[in-house]
């Protein structure tokens, strides 16, 4: 199945080992992503300064998307979807910002009718491709091991307006990662923020945040923390040393997207899903995993 990918700022630059993992495990479930051709940032950095110019950033994307003619847009970025989702909702609600947009978009060519459907990873695995599916796909499966989910604040509020899943008791990532074999634990921390939104602002008080959280798992006794977001993600994993010096602790929790985690549950090798640019200590998980019996 052909399916349109938008990158977004970040994965591309920063947390490629997201992208890498992405490329790698989607064609083993079926999915061939094609990627968007020039596409732009999705505007969430200037959409507290210029709102207008922000729409019209994630709106051009959209419109690109559905020049394709693919019936799905994969939007791996937490914050991306967000604003796209809030653009489009703008889109549909507001007749002047129609008009003030419509030349800038015809000028391109973009149309914006509604013919292509918008999902982040987790809804996209969870609602198209299937817990089935990919539990079939599954060759090493995760027994044993015990992980902790954190599904990131962009997916989940405002409730109103995001709709992956309950906002209250988020589901969809902690199923997939039992498509997979793993126990999932329950934690009181599960919907705290990540702290990425006071990063440049107050780094200190931003790393103490993903800190409070990774000291709550790793009091879990679990294998890992599993997420599905590059702001959250870089939070606990490239942020982990930091926070923990921010907060006078020792943290060791192994950090994996569930695309790398989906990797290694099918076999896959670990460089291939970009695990060696994982900065927290994942070798501790990479081992248990390969000690794990293979089926067939």
């Amino acid at each position: 199945m052909d399916t349109a990918v938008y990158w977004g700022c970040m994965i591309p630059t920063v947390e490629y080992s997201y992208e890498l993992s992405l490329r790698a495990t989607m064609p083993r479930i079926g999915i061939n992503l094609v990627d968007l051709e020039a596409f732009s940032c999705c505007g969430s950095a200037v959409a507290s300064m210029d709102l207008l110019t922000a729409d019209y950033l994630a709106l051009r994307n959209v419109g690109l998307a559905e020049r394709t003619g693919l019936r799905f847009l994969l939007v791996p970025c937490n914050g991306c979807y967000l604003r796209m989702v809030e653009a489009l909702s703008h889109w549909k609600k507001d007749m002047h910002l129609r008009q003030e947009l419509k030349e800038p978009l015809d000028r391109e060519n973009l149309t914006l009718n509604g013919s292509i459907q918008m999902f982040h990873t987790i809804s996209f695995l969870h609602d198209v491709v299937g817990y089935e599916a990919i539990r079939a796909a599954v060759s090493r499966p995760l027994r044993g091991l015990k992980l902790a989910s954190h599904t990131g604040c962009h997916l989940l509020r405002p409730s109103k307006l995001l709709k992956v899943d309950d906002a209250e008791r988020p589901v969809k990532l902690d199923q997939l990662i039992r498509a997979l074999g793993a126990e999932v634990v329950d934690y009181a921390e599960a919907l705290d923020c990540c702290g990425a939104g006071l990063l440049l602002s107050n780094s200190e008080s931003a790393t103490s945040l993903s800190a409070a959280k990774l000291r709550a798992v790793q009091e879990l006794s679990v294998d890992g923390l599993i997420d599905s977001c590059p702001s959250c993600h870089m939070m606990f994993d490239a942020k982990q040393e930091a926070g923990g010096r921010a907060t006078g602790q020792r943290l060791s929790v192994p950090v994996l997207y569930y695309t790398q985690l989906l990797g290694l549950a099918l076999g896959m090798d670990q460089r291939a899903l970009g695990l060696h640019l994982n900065m927290s200590p994942v070798d501790t998980l990479i081992e248990k995993i390969s000690v794990l019996p293979q089926m067939g």
